[in-house]
């Protein structure tokens, strides 16, 4: 087999993901690879909310180009990133071990988010956090945040913000653990849908890179996010609405914890589910249907047309960026 083209975004997190896949490919069967590096939709306009930008799929979109032209044999992304719908031609064949999942608080002061003053300033481009922060403390000034973990670093240290909330799992790759001031337990913040984990994406009929690829599956970590985005299919909703969950397979049962809420907090739906993890994606929908059926559609119609009301107008700036 060939050398592989491993398609990735630039960011400092991506090559980071990009090439600790290199380096498990090479461990399992010698082969060597190359990282190539593609912009996508995200990275052109950092400073847009990403439930402004119209492609679906902002940061992997691109990516999926690359694979389908045949410019890469392979892709990484975050599985957060990654649309309920995937392109015909293209599949998962890995999902490899998981991260922790978990949000965190990174304050200038060492505060924990219980003892950030009212009317601190709390940076997050994520509609998930946003809203499980107000609905713990409204008091808090929550403000919009984008672009890579060191950018969104550089700004919280530069005094623009008294705290910033990114994904635990970036800051453990980048090697930053030591910035977390907090992790948000899941009683209070859910993380997003495949938040943690990876996804190695390829060619359908690339049959041996498929093979090679599913040496670095993890059925645990497959069943969990595949019961997370089942119930975000079912829900009908992108990577930008208010909805947290979280799966996780504990002796030998998939549990599925799931959170929808209004933008401003103000109103929450919480469920849960379990059963056998070869049932992953019943259980996502299963638990789809019963948010639903409790009402959630109606939170997310509401988020709906808060969110395009507070965005309509709004204009796409043509700087770098990343999501963490």
């Amino acid at each position: 087999m060939s050398a592989l083209r491993i398609g990735s975004r630039g960011s400092a997190l991506a090559l980071w993901q990009a090439n600790f896949i290199r380096g498990r490919l090479r461990e399992i069967s010698g082969i060597e690879s190359e990282v190539v590096v593609i912009r996508t939709s995200g990275d052109r306009f950092p400073q847009v909310a990403i439930s402004a930008l119209s492609v679906k799929g902002v940061f992997i979109k691109e990516l999926e180009d690359a694979l389908l032209d045949r410019s890469v044999d392979l892709a990484v992304h975050s599985m957060k990133d990654v649309p309920t719908k995937i392109p015909d031609g293209l599949v998962f064949p890995a999902i490899p071990g998981r991260e922790d999942p978990s949000d965190c608080l990174i304050s200038r002061g060492g505060a924990k988010w219980r003892d950030l003053p009212p009317g601190a300033r709390v940076g997050t481009g994520s509609l998930r956090r946003q809203a499980q922060l107000r609905r713990v403390r409204p008091d808090l000034d929550i403000r919009e945040l984008r672009g890579n973990v060191d950018t969104r670093l550089k700004k919280l240290d530069a005094g623009e913000f008294d705290a910033i909330v990114l994904a635990k799992a970036g800051l453990d790759r980048l090697g930053l653990r030591q910035r977390i001031t907090e992790v948000f337990p899941p009683e209070t913040m859910l993380p997003a849908v495949g938040q943690g984990a990876l996804g190695i994406e390829c060619r359908a009929d690339d049959q041996a890179t498929r093979t090679l690829l599913e040496k670095l599956d993890h059925a645990e970590t497959r069943a969990a996010v595949t019961a997370e985005r089942a119930l975000l299919a079912e829900l009908e909703g992108g990577c930008q609405v208010p909805l947290g969950a979280q799966g996780r397979v504990a002796n030998g049962r998939l549990m599925l914890d799931a959170v929808v809420l209004a933008l401003d907090g103000t109103d929450a739906l919480r469920r849960a589910a379990s059963g056998e993890p070869s049932q992953a994606e019943e259980i996502g929908r299963r638990l789809g249907r019963e948010l639903i059926a409790a009402g959630a559609d109606r939170i997310l119609e509401m988020a709906g047309r808060t969110l395009s009301t507070r965005e309509a107008g709004q204009k796409p700036e043509s700087t770098a960026g990343d999501r963490a």
